[in-house]
C-alpha cells in the first residue's frame, strides 16, 4: 500500500455513538470529510437533527437516529440499519459518555481549591453512580458487543473508545463514578482487544485530556478556565474538537492496521506535570 493510501478511509461505514457534539461530532466529521459514510447516534435529537443537517448540506454521506445507549435492544437495531444504509460496517467509535458532575473539589483550577460535600464519597448516591457506569462503561460494552456481532464474520475492522486521562490518574473536580467508568472502559478494550485480534479487529482507546465540550453543561467553554488550565498544560492551552480528528483518523484507517489494545492520551502534555 503507497503511503498517500495509509490513511484512506473513503467508502468506509461508520457508526459513533454521542455523535451530535463535542468530540463525538469532530470524529463523525473527520470521517465524512475523508469519503466514509457516517451514521451518528445520539440521545440529543435537536442536536442531532441540526449537526446531520449541516454535514449533508455539505455534502458529506452522513445518516442519524436517535437513540439512548442504555437502551440495548434500540442500539443493536441501529447497527443493522447502519449496516443496510452502508452496505458495510468498518469503524465505530464508542464515545457517547456524560459528566458525572463535580468531585470532592469544588474546582479545577487555583491554590485555594475548597472540598466539595456534593462530590464527597458519603453523600454520593446510588442514582448517580448508577447512570455514569450505565452510560459511560455498559454502555460501551453495548456498543463493541453489538459492532462486535457484525464485524467477526467479516474478519476486519476498527474499535475505537472514548475513555480519558480520568482513567489512569485521579482528577479530584471530577465525580468519582467518572473516573472508575473511564478506567472500566480502558481495561474493557485491552481486553476486547485480545479477544478479537484473531478477527483482524483492533480495538484501541482515545484518552483526552482538557477538551472543550458542551460535557458538564459547557463549564470548559468558560474563557477564564481554559486560560486557567492552560497554565498548567505544558502546551500552554486546552484542547478543541478539531484537535483530536488527525488520530480519530489515524486509529479508523489502514495506517493503524498493527495497532490494537492501546489507550492513547492527547493532553498537551497535561498529564507530564507542569513544565513552567
Amino acid at each position: 500500500m503507497k503511503s498517500e493510501q495509509l490513511f484512506s478511509v473513503e467508502g468506509y461505514g461508520v457508526v459513533v455513538t454521542g455523535g451530535a457534539s463535542g468530540l463525538g461530532l469532530a470524529f463523525t466529521e473527520a470521517l465524512a470529510e475523508n469519503g466514509a459514510r457516517v451514521t451518528m447516534l445520539d440521545v440529543d435529537a435537536p442536536g442531532l437533527t441540526l449537526e446531520s443537517q449541516r454535514l449533508q448540506q455539505l455534502g458529506y454521506q452522513v445518516r442519524a437516529e436517535t437513540l439512548d445507549v442504555r437502551d440495548h435492544a434500540t442500539l443493536e437495531r441501529a447497527f443493522d440499519a447502519a449496516l443496510a444504509a452502508h452496505g458495510r460496517l468498518d469503524v465505530v467509535f464508542a464515545n457517547a459518555g456524560v459528566d458525572s458532575g463535580p468531585g470532592f473539589m469544588g474546582d479545577w483550577t487555583g491554590s485555594q481549591q475548597s472540598r466539595n460535600a456534593e462530590g464527597a464519597l458519603c453523600n454520593y448516591t446510588d442514582q448517580r453512580w448508577q447512570r455514569v457506569i450505565d452510560i459511560n462503561l455498559t454502555g460501551i460494552f453495548a456498543t463493541l458487543r453489538a459492532a462486535a456481532r457484525i464485524m467477526k464474520p467479516q474478519r476486519s475492522g476498527r474499535l475505537i473508545l472514548t475513555t480519558s486521562v480520568a482513567a489512569y490518574q485521579c482528577e479530584p473536580a471530577i465525580g468519582s463514578a467518572y473516573m472508575a467508568a473511564k478506567a472500566g472502559a480502558a481495561h474493557l478494550m485491552r481486553c476486547v482487544a485480545q479477544e478479537l485480534a484473531a478477527y483482524n479487529i483492533t480495538v484501541n482507546a482515545i484518552a483526552p485530556g482538557f477538551f472543550v465540550t458542551n460535557i458538564g453543561g459547557g463549564h470548559a467553554k468558560n474563557p477564564a478556565l481554559q486560560a486557567a488550565m492552560g497554565k498548567n498544560i505544558p502546551m500552554h492551552r486546552v484542547g478543541f474538537p478539531e484537535d483530536i480528528k488527525g488520530l480519530a483518523l489515524f486509529l479508523a484507517s489502514p495506517a493503524s492496521a498493527y495497532l490494537t489494545g492501546q489507550q492513547i492520551s492527547i493532553d498537551g502534555g497535561w498529564t507530564l506535570g507542569a513544565a513552567d
